[in-house]
């Protein structure tokens, strides 16, 4: 015969088990309880989780109720990565939730870097979710930035969060592609050094990279944060 579960949900272990007695209307002395997520606080109020508990109704006959209640057992997770992409999954639904903007969130992992740590990507996809990107893409910045704090917070050790909103960063990055190239052009046939709009680090990244290896001209950052530039120019002979 199959045993009665029941999974809740609260605060804290005591108010799970409370909840889930009266659910079951059975006394603590016939229930054992498996501690399934034992919560977290989060970090700066946001990103925190409630405690969930499974409580087993045992089979009649198989402990008496005079019997020492079983103590509450923690479940072991085969995978503690997974519980990171779960959490980075949450606190972006609630940091946008919060922000009064619906969305889908998935995460996942990415490549491991030369020292094989990897990345947590996330990616919302919506309607009309340019509120979350703003101009030149800060607004993004900014919000991948918090929820690297709070997941690295969680984490124990720093952990690189990459988000993005409806594939911007994709199309921002093939258009940096295109832009450095078509820069590179005009710069050999002026013979004038080209100077591209401020961007962040990240996207002067991309046509730094973008330009590494090209055999006519060379590009450099000029200016001062938030205002700093890429400019491209001709090689010296």
């Amino acid at each position: 015969m199959e045993r009665t579960t029941l999974e809740v949900i609260a605060p804290s272990v005591e108010e799970a088990l409370e909840n889930g007695l009266q659910q079951l209307s059975v006394p603590r002395e016939l229930v054992d309880v498996e501690v399934l997520d034992e919560g977290s606080k989060g970090f700066l109020g946001l990103g925190g989780r409630q405690v969930r508990v499974r409580l087993t109704v045992r089979e009649e006959g198989e402990e008496s109720a005079s019997e020492p209640a079983a103590p509450v057992r923690r479940a072991s997770s085969e995978d503690d990565s997974d519980e990171l992409i779960d959490y980075a999954e949450r606190v972006t639904y609630e940091l946008i939730t919060r922000m009064k903007v619906q969305g889908r969130i998935s995460a996942r992992y990415g490549e491991a870097d030369l020292h094989g740590e990897k990345p947590i990507l996330v990616d919302i996809r919506g309607n009309d979710l340019s509120v979350l990107i703003g101009r030149r893409a800060e607004t993004l910045s900014a919000f991948q930035y918090i929820i690297g704090l709070i997941v690295s917070k969680e984490a124990g050790h720093f952990v690189q969060v990459v988000v993005d909103v409806e594939g911007y960063r994709e199309r921002r990055e093939k258009q940096l592609r295109q832009l450095a190239h078509r820069m590179a052009d005009q710069a050999i046939r002026s013979g004038k050094r080209q100077v591209l709009e401020p961007m962040s680090s990240a996207e002067r990244r991309i046509i730094h990279l973008e330009l590494r290896d090209h055999e006519q001209v060379i590009s450099e950052s000029i200016g001062e944060e938030p205002n700093r530039k890429v400019t491209i120019s001709l090689k010296q002979a």
